[in-house]
Formats: structure tokens, sequence, C-alpha cells
């Protein structure tokens, strides 16, 4: 029997294809319909998984306080550490793209940071917000200045670990400094002719062309500050009295630690409803914000 070359074609494609197919099958979409599933259930990991619907989710919303207190923590982490991380990286960009000799040196010293494992930079930052011999508060009495409990001080614990986060933001100072190569210099050229000072020029000309990579850090910056998870469990592991509990940790303790593999993936469901709630809102409003090359 002669196959014809589109079905010849058709099988050689799914053939050269499959390693991805059955990789994404396998790692991606069955464990991700698998939670799902899960999120109904009572599940132990070490027992069969018993049906119980919508139970999960009525103890979350209505019973279980830990709940309410990790998300409340995480919003507010990713309210503050966001734009924190937008702004300081968007400065940086900007002193970064000045044309200066040994400027190569400043941006990698700049890029450095985020070259440490997560693990070792958390390490390191435990040592430099310990409160009797951290660095951070030498620095403070040198000035005359009290210190801070920093993460060991239940109402400082999480703007110590947004202030922690400008650390990494190398990743965030690349990515503007690649949008900022791409502003016409003519559009600078224009707006000076027209007597517009530097700070003129960057907000009414660097802003609104760069507004396409704000959008994009901005989506990923969420995405990353709702799983913020590394820092914490190894630094502060939820405390001092729950006030670094962040979502993807409580998420970790009901699923390894409490064995609650059920309730863990109801958790995570939520988490990815309201990464997805914001991810959605914020493309909507971009429509009033960011402009694509003069189009709105």
């Amino acid at each position: 029997m002669k196959v014809r070359p589109a079905t010849r074609r058709l099988f050689m494609g799914l053939l050269f294809t499959s390693p991805f197919t059955v990789g994404f099958v396998l790692l991606t979409v069955y464990p991700l319909l698998s939670s799902l599933y899960y999120s109904f259930t009572r599940y132990a990991i070490l027992t069969k998984p018993v049906w119980i619907g919508l139970g999960n989710y009525n103890v979350m919303f209505f019973h279980d306080d830990l709940f309410w207190v990790s998300l409340g923590n995480t919003l507010f982490f990713s309210g503050l550490s966001v734009p924190v991380s937008l702004f300081s990286s968007f400065v940086l960009a900007l002193a970064l793209n000045v044309k200066v000799k040994g400027m190569s040196i400043y941006r990698a010293i700049f890029f450095l940071p985020t070259l440490v494992p997560t693990v070792a930079l958390s390490i390191l930052w435990l040592w430099m917000f310990n409160p009797q011999y951290g660095i951070l508060n030498q620095i403070l009495n040198t000035f005359g200045l009290p210190s801070l409990g920093w993460i060991a001080d239940y109402n400082m614990a999480k703007p110590a670990l947004v202030f922690m986060s400008i650390w990494s933001v190398g990743q965030v100072v690349i990515i503007f400094l690649a949008g900022l190569q791409d502003v016409p210099q003519q559009l600078y050229e224009a707006a000076e002719i027209d007597g517009a000072n530097a700070l003129q020029r960057v907000i009414f000309v660097t802003i609104p062309i760069m507004t396409p990579v704000i959008l994009f850090d901005l989506i990923t910056g969420i995405i990353g500050g709702f799983q913020y998870f590394t820092q914490t469990l190894i630094m502060t592991n939820g405390g001092p009295a729950n006030a670094t509990l962040f979502f993807p940790l409580y998420l970790y303790r009901s699923g390894f630690q409490y064995l609650k593999m059920g309730y863990a993936s109801a958790l995570a469901w939520i988490l990815f409803l309201i990464i997805l709630f914001c991810t959605v809102l914020v493309f909507r409003t971009s429509r009033g914000w960011v402009y694509y090359g003069g189009v709105r």
C-alpha cells in the first residue's frame, strides 16, 4: 500500500515531536489534571484518595485561619516588592545606559548577585539581618541610629524581605537595558529641541516607549511574587508568629509536612486562579497605558 506524501510528512512530524509531546503529557498535563482531581479528595499520599467534593475548599475559606494569614502576607509582599523592584530596576537601567568608560564592568557588577544560588543568598542575608551581629545594624549604629530587628521582628519581617528582593533585580535591569537600546534617539533630540530637560525626556519619551517592557516585567514580577518560597523556608520558616507565612510555604507544609495532599492541591489551584486573575487584570488595564510603536 502506497503512503501519500502528506501522510508521510505528518507521520514524520509527529515522530520528531514525540519526545516533547510525550514529556509534555506525562510531566505537565497529567500532573495538572491529577492535582485538579486530588483537590476534591481527602488524600494523604499513603492511602487512596477519597472523594469529598468541595470539602477542601469549604475548609479553606470558612475554617482555616492560616489560609487567610498566608494569603494576606503574600498579597502584602507582592504588592510592595513588585513596584519597588520595578522602580529600582528601571532607575538602575537608566544609570547603566549612560555611555561612560567602563560601563560594561558596572553592568556586570549589578548582574552578578543574580548568579548567587538562592540557598547561599538566603544564608548570606541571614547573617546581614542578624539583630546583634548583622552588618546592616552595624551600619545603622555607625550613623547613630538604633538597631532593627529585621526578620526577627513581626512588623519588620516582610519589609525586610522586600528590601532583600532588591538585591536580585539584575535580570530585570538587563531586560530594561535591552529595551532602552531600542528607544529612537531622534525622539530625544526632538524633545531636547523643544526644551525638555532630562527628567521630562524620561517621563514623556522613555517611559511611554518602554511600557511594553514594563508590562512584561510587571507580569513576571507578579507571578514571581506569588511564588516566593525558598527564602522564607530557609530564613524564617514562616516566623515570627506567621509574619512571613507566605502562600507557597503554607502549601508546602500542607502537602509535605502534614501529608494533606488533597488540601495542598486545592491550595495550588487557588494560587493558580489568583495569579491568573491578576495577570488578566493587568492585561486588560494595559490597553490604556501600553504603547506599541505609536499604537495605544
